[in-house]
């Protein structure tokens, strides 16, 4: 086995995605995956669906926790497996702690949060040469001022049978054509389209002949219950799996999907990477710093002076970037990417 690395994971599920293709360049095809990933258990199911990854080590440390007793026993931990390299993604000092600790040789990671010295290779961000995240943790897998080809897109793999496991469990009977809803997202609410538009076009799906899934985390709960009560006939042929799946699962179930229409979350970029078409929503948030990277997603947004303002709810009360974005709309784009 060549030199192993040790990937300092982020803490979002969008995040984990993304860094995927920084992945895609370290491995090795044909040797011992020589990549271990150091992140939070939530994240744990992404790397586990990603090739070319050995451990998936937990990252017990909560945002805004220090435990320096505890950093310093993970670390004596980390110390044992020898990495050559950590490359650490979040840019907190605290997320480049625990590599120093563990005096993994080359510490790499963008300047960040001060912590020129956790860092042997300590770089700066050019926001403007790499306006994606996924190109940002990409270059990192590169020697400092080298250039790397375009990363391609992220993708995870599904586990077959888990998600066979799931749909016999679930109940689930998934005949083509399946349109997967994602009325959810944990950042906050000024990034969830309002339910009201997710039950018109959940009706416009079903008339068409498909069937209708609802995938979220127990946190997205209310969100997808709302979109159930705003259905009225037609909340009975919704299928509600919101909280009812782990996140490994969720992704698993998202593959048997012809088409996903998601707020910017974690599943908007499982449906992506996954391959499935996708309709992407976005109103406070940016396409540019983390649109969905695929060939068959569409973006869906209106242009107005205050979007993306990335405040977790409408500083201004209108809503208008959601509010404003039709159904109409989205169905439209939908069609354009549906396989039949």
């Amino acid at each position: 086995m060549g030199e192993r690395t040790l990937i300092v994971a982020p803490s979002w599920v969008g995040d984990a995605i993304l860094s995927e293709p920084l992945v895609a360049l370290l491995r090795e095809p044909y040797a011992e995956p020589a990549v271990d990933v150091f992140a939070p258990a939530w994240c744990a199911p992404v790397y586990k669906r990603m090739r070319g990854i050995g451990r998936v080590i937990d990252n017990p440390f909560e945002h805004g926790r220090f435990d320096l007793a505890g950093r310093r026993r993970v670390a004596r931990e980390l110390a044992l497996q020898r990495y050559a390299r950590a490359i650490v993604l979040p840019q907190s000092w605290k997320s480049a702690l625990v590599p120093w600790l563990a005096r993994i040789p080359q510490r790499v990671g963008y300047v960040g949060e001060g912590r020129y010295g956790l860092l042997t290779d300590a770089r700066p961000l050019d926001r403007k040469a790499m306006p994606r995240l996924v190109e940002r943790f990409a270059a990192l897998a590169a020697s400092r001022g080298a250039l790397i080809p375009m990363p391609a897109a992220p993708v995870l793999v599904p586990d077959l049978a888990n998600r066979a496991a799931a749909v016999r469990d679930l109940k689930l009977e998934p005949r083509e054509p399946i349109a997967i809803l994602c009325p959810g997202a944990e950042y906050g609410p000024a990034k969830r389209w309002p339910p009201t538009h997710f039950a018109d076009l959940a009706r416009r799906f079903l008339e068409r002949g498909m069937q209708v899934w609802l995938l979220g985390s127990p946190s997205d709960a209310l969100a997808a219950g709302a979109v159930v009560a705003a259905a009225g006939d037609s909340a009975r042929r919704i299928v509600d799996l919101v909280g009812k799946t782990d996140l490994g699962t969720a992704i698993d179930l998202m593959s048997l999907g012809s088409l996903a229409v998601s707020n910017d979350s974690g599943l908007m970029h499982a449906a992506a990477a996954v391959g499935i078409p996708l309709v992407a929503l976005f109103g406070s948030s940016s396409p540019v710093y983390t649109p969905p990277l695929s060939e068959s997603a569409r973006i869906a947004r209106i242009d107005i002076a205050c979007s993306p303002c990335f405040k977790r709810e409408c500083p201004l009360g209108h809503f208008r970037c959601m509010r404003e974005l039709s159904p109409d709309s989205v169905y439209n784009l939908a069609r354009s990417v549906l396989p039949f």
